[in-house]
């Protein structure tokens, strides 16, 4: 692969300036100003050309505008679009019966976002927790960790243990109790009679792609199951093959009573989540209890269906493993003193510098400049995630290109 030496036009330069002059300012991304995309390459507006070690947060699990996607979305909105679930539509049960085959589930619940499975799935383990496990109404308490990453709406961000996703927002709903993550003693500590779930990431990559102990994952799941609490596995960025198994859990051979799953669940091209469970805990939700206007509308299902097809069918998952180790192996020789650690699992990793290195930032700047595209996380961890579909001459050309940026700074 070879380097572009990469320029900002004009024309980019006043697109960042009206993004600033117009929008809120809630993010602080790179000045790179994308407009086109194609497996796992990028470009911007000027023409240069980018392997994205992003994936959109891993929702581009099978790289950029895939054709079967593509091909699938352009069927079904030119025939249907929504609906909403006032009424049936044909897409909808092939959706379920084809996610609860491919993940082991028994019931599917349908929604956009990430944040909302989330949301959603608060809503169910606490209804369960009344009616199926006998909890005094209004007592219901969940366990999530330190570091957590779920998502930012306002119940959530209340038991984040990051000052900034926290601060100014609250008051705050009660019925979280927070501990460390990777610590099965805590959580055996932590539950109570009025324990009703464990709310927790596979890996946290928001945090830098932390990684709990061998083993951590098996003793959690005998302790929910012995103290009769649920244990929620929030798979929107782990799984779908990130991790080189279709769920993250797999690594140590367990299930979820609720497992939650979006991002690559539509291929970056729609909004697209769902919550999987048994029939116990989702089977507790009635008419009326909740919903979503356009959770479960024909174009999601058709999109999300296709998704699936690719990442199973066209090797994306076992590739995932491959590669990941391939480029792991690759970062972790390049032996630069700036690095702390390389660490991950399939194709979600990171490298942590040392905290006098400089930070994260200045070297994604620099990565940019070489033609990649990755994301500083906690200042001084970059996250590289590229799409799933990445070959073993891209993965050597990551490892190059780091180096790079590392003896530039």
């Amino acid at each position: 692969m070879t380097t572009t030496t990469l320029a900002r036009s004009p024309s980019a330069a006043l697109l960042i300036e009206k993004e600033q002059h117009y929008g809120a300012r809630n993010y602080k991304p790179l000045d790179v100003v994308l407009t086109r995309g194609e497996g796992v390459h990028v470009w911007d507006v000027d023409g240069n050309r980018y392997l994205d070690c992003l994936s959109a947060y891993s929702a581009v699990n099978q790289g950029h505008c895939h054709p079967r996607i593509l091909a699938a979305m352009t069927e079904q909105a030119s025939r249907l679009t929504l609906t909403s679930r006032a009424f049936r539509n044909d897409q909808l049960p092939a959706f379920y019966e084809e996610l609860c085959e491919l993940t082991n589930s028994h019931m599917v619940l349908p929604m956009n976002s990430g944040a909302e499975a989330v949301e959603s799935a608060l809503k169910v383990v606490r209804k369960w927790g009344y009616e199926i496990k006998g909890v005094a109404e209004g007592q219901a308490e969940i366990i999530v960790c330190s570091e957590n990453f779920h998502g930012r709406t306002l119940a959530i961000v209340g038991f984040s243990s990051d000052d900034q996703t926290r601060g100014g927002f609250g008051p705050f709903a009660p019925g979280f109790r927070i501990i460390p993550f990777g610590d099965a003693d805590a959580l055996e500590a932590a539950i109570g009679p009025n324990t009703v779930g464990f709310l927790v990431e596979p890996i946290q990559g928001e945090a830098g792609v932390i990684i709990p102990p061998d083993g951590y994952f098996t003793r959690v799941r005998e302790i929910c199951t012995r103290r009769n609490v649920v244990l929620i596995l929030d798979e929107i960025q782990t799984g779908l093959g990130r991790t080189g198994k279709l769920l993250a859990e797999q690594h140590e051979g367990i299930e979820a009573d609720l497992t939650l799953v979006g991002k690559a669940l539509a291929g970056g091209f729609y909004p697209v989540s769902a919550v999987l469970s048994n029939t116990e805990v989702l089977g507790v939700l009635k008419p009326g209890d909740h919903g979503s206007t356009f959770g479960g509308n024909p174009l999601a299902c058709a999109v999300a269906r296709m998704a699936l097809k690719v990442l199973v069918e066209e090797g994306m998952i076992e590739n995932s493993a491959r590669m990941g180790e391939r480029l792991k192996a690759g970062l972790g020789a390049i032996g630069h003193p700036a690095i702390k650690e390389v660490r991950g699992r399939g194709l979600m990793l990171a490298v942590e510098l040392h905290p006098d290195a400089g930070g994260a930032r200045p070297l994604c700047e620099a990565l940019k400049g070489l033609g990649l595209l990755a994301k500083d996380t906690h200042d001084h961890t970059v996250r590289l995630a590229p799409p799933l579909i990445l070959t073993a001459d891209q993965a050597d050309w990551i490892s190059e290109r780091f180096e790079a940026a590392l003896r530039s700074i």
